[in-house]
């Protein structure tokens, strides 16, 4: 049997994901503070503070394919985080924590497919 633990070819398990979840929570953090900022900008320089006004922000479609896109990388930066919790603190059975991420996993789907019904209801 050869010893996997030493050189350049060692054997690393569970780690790979490190860097790209790390990556991923810094990228979906941007582009919801810029869209905050275009929001916050938005109802800054506008005029019309009653429902109609807002209403015609969101009826604009690149306003809608911003926000669904937002809504998309809190729902993955959700995710990431979540995963890291069940993974990290909650449990170490695997049948629980596999309950416990499908749950995860269907119900931020499930918030999805609201959020694009929301949008394009306006």
């Amino acid at each position: 049997m050869a010893n996997n633990n030493i050189g350049p070819k060692r054997l690393v398990v569970g780690a790979s994901y490190g860097l790209r979840d790390w990556l991923a929570q810094r990228v979906t953090a941007i582009v919801m503070a810029l869209y905050t900022i275009i929001l916050l900008g938005l109802f800054l320089t506008g005029k019309n503070f009653n429902q109609a006004g807002w209403a015609g922000i969101f009826a604009m479609q690149w306003f809608k394919l911003a926000t669904f896109s937002v809504v998309v990388c809190l729902l993955y930066h959700a995710w990431v985080g979540m995963r890291d919790v069940w993974m990290d603190y909650v449990t170490h059975n695997v049948f629980v924590r596999l309950v416990f991420q499908v749950a995860t996993i269907l119900w931020l789907i499930a918030c999805a497919g609201y959020a694009a019904q929301i949008l394009w209801r306006v």
